[in-house]
């Protein structure tokens, strides 16, 4: 009723040992990676606006706009970033993250834009530190969620 089939199937895997094939914790480790060099990024620029606002004291950014110092204490953002470099170094290798020149202008919406994102880092960071067992990525994200949040809730207070 039906002719057999004389070419091989399209859909059968091609036998290529050559192409390295990664293990689960070796791709969490590289997602892990990733979401911390991203969170070391945002911290960056934190640290940054914090010296700019004369080390973290209340100041003015530009066009007269004030930056609630309380919110980026500069110290504690020039300290979590080193913690974090060490650890995007532990998973890769030994190799220290590329850092970005932060960039200029520092107004308040930018500055909870950046906490709120820093956030967010911090918990995808905190989420594949749990899959892959990681206690000190866990508690490095936990302890950086939770200072981003108090940041928020800060901010949130001194408009309100």
């Amino acid at each position: 009723m039906y002719e057999p089939i004389r070419t091989k199937s399209v859909h059968t895997m091609a036998a290529a040992p050559e192409i390295p094939h990664r293990s689960r914790e070796q791709e969490l480790d590289i997602r892990l990676a990733g979401q911390l060099t991203a969170l070391l990024t945002v911290t960056d620029e934190l640290h940054a606006l914090a010296t700019r606002t004369d080390g973290g004291a209340q100041g003015t950014g530009p066009a007269g706009a004030a930056l609630d110092g309380a919110a980026l204490d500069g110290a504690a953002l020039a300290a979590a970033a080193e913690r974090i470099a060490e650890q995007v170094a532990r998973l890769s290798g030994g190799h220290y993250p590329l850092r970005a020149e932060p960039t200029d202008g520092g107004a308040p919406a930018r500055i909870e834009a950046l906490q709120q994102r820093a956030h967010t880092l911090a918990g995808n960071a905190l989420a594949v530190a749990t899959s892959r067992g990681d206690s000190a990525a866990m508690s490095l994200a936990a302890e950086r969620m939770e200072a981003h949040t108090a940041a928020l809730r800060d901010r949130d207070l001194a408009t309100a």
